[in-house]
């Protein structure tokens, strides 16, 4: 059974946030865009997530936030599921396939859209979602505000989203268990012989069975020479004794993401692989003692980058111990060599240690929410060196 949904006061606290960043910054209107695998910027503001259609949320710096998205189909979906009271259809974030509708529907541009919600053609507009924002979308926004500045606004929504409110914490708690359930239930009843979908499909049955609404992206199994790739998909391969087996699981819960990773050996652990398990135990352990408020990013990395280098693995890895997560599986907040963020209570984090050597990849990943003085540790099962 699933939790309550959050109140719609909830959203309206996010919305105002994110003005008092916007009035901070000087932007006097923030657009989102939202699709069905990148819906963070829609469903943390509105509740409201696409399918088939995208979206896209005006948020002025005084004012309203409307959603918008395209099609009869969405907007009569969106009524049901957004807690924004403003809707409007635009006919370009319609699906790529949209049929001819019957009765005819129309839509409005972005220069009417922007004279509803602002009163004025606002001159510094920040565009979130920047790296898959459509360039035909920008260019209708052009239109009703002619010589605006625009600027790209996601580290302003990574700052809103990054510190938790305490109302978001039992739904967060209860993505991670999810995701622990269906790791727990897949490990039992891995053995040799069963296809990498196969035992994908055991997880994810696990998670549905538990309430998910789906996953973060399309989590995978990979065994064998499929290992060493740091992004996979589950393929028809027979795993066999002796293989490693990397589990990569991710649960999305009424909105929010839990990770989990791990991974395994059907038999003995080879030296070679064992090694690189115990650099990666030894740096997830690391992280967990390490983050905490107070402490900048960067000197997480620098703890982190010192660990594989005694291990002679500095150049095994492809990014820093953990990342920022919440809405979307990975927002935000890298703890990397260049990032002097200061870790604050309630931030949630995934600790993501990847290594590869060329032979064997591996995945190690946890969930950790920060405390007043250290953090949660959201999930810890098997922890260890794994054999089956």
């Amino acid at each position: 059974m699933r939790m309550n949904k959050l109140p719609a006061s909830e959203y309206g606290r996010r919305v105002k946030k994110l003005q008092e960043e916007l009035v901070k910054r000087g932007i006097d209107v923030f657009i989102s865009y939202s699709s069905e695998s990148e819906s963070a910027s829609s469903r943390y503001l509105t509740g409201f997530w696409p399918f088939f259609d995208f979206a896209s949320i005006v948020v002025p710096a005084k004012g309203s936030a409307v959603l918008v998205t395209g099609g009869p189909e969405s907007y009569d979906f969106a009524e049901k599921f957004s807690t924004v009271p403003g809707i409007m259809i635009n006919p370009l974030l319609v699906e790529s396939s949209a049929p001819e509708w019957v009765p005819e529907v129309s839509g409005v541009g972005f220069d009417q859209i922007l004279q509803e919600v602002c009163g004025t053609a606002p001159k510094v507009i920040g565009i979130s979602d920047w790296n898959i924002f459509p360039h035909v979308l920008l260019e209708d926004i052009k239109k009703g505000a002619p010589g605006a500045e625009y600027v790209p606004a996601d580290d302003i929504f990574t700052f809103v989203k990054a510190v938790k409110d305490d109302i978001e914490l039992p739904y967060i708690e209860r993505v991670y268990q999810i995701t622990e359930e269906a790791m727990k239930t897949a490990l039992d009843a891995a053995k040799p012989g069963m296809r990498e979908y196969e035992l994908e499909s055991i997880a994810r049955r696990k998670m549905l069975e538990l309430g998910a609404e789906g996953m973060p992206y399309p989590a995978w199994v990979c065994s064998g020479p499929n290992t060493p790739l740091s992004l996979c998909r589950s393929s028809d391969r027979v795993t066999q004794q002796g293989d490693l087996v990397q589990f990569t699981f991710g649960t999305k819960y009424m909105g929010y993401c839990g990770n989990m990773c791990r991974p395994f050996f059907f038999g003995d652990i080879p030296a070679q692989a064992g090694r690189l398990m115990e650099a990666a135990l030894e740096a997830t352990e690391y992280a967990i003692k390490t983050i905490k408020p107070g402490i900048k990013a960067c000197d997480v990395f620098d703890g982190y980058y010192s660990i594989l280098s005694r291990y002679g693995y500095q150049e095994f890895t492809l990014y820093g111990p953990a990342h920022g997560t919440g809405h979307s599986e990975v927002e935000g907040l890298w703890l990397s060599k260049g990032e002097d963020f200061v870790i604050q209570p309630n931030m949630l984090f995934n600790i993501d240690i990847w290594l590869t050597d060329g032979t064997y990849g591996m995945r190690y990943e946890e969930g950790i929410l920060t405390t007043q003085d250290g953090v949660k540790e959201l999930n810890s099962y098997r922890r260890e060196q794994i054999s089956l």
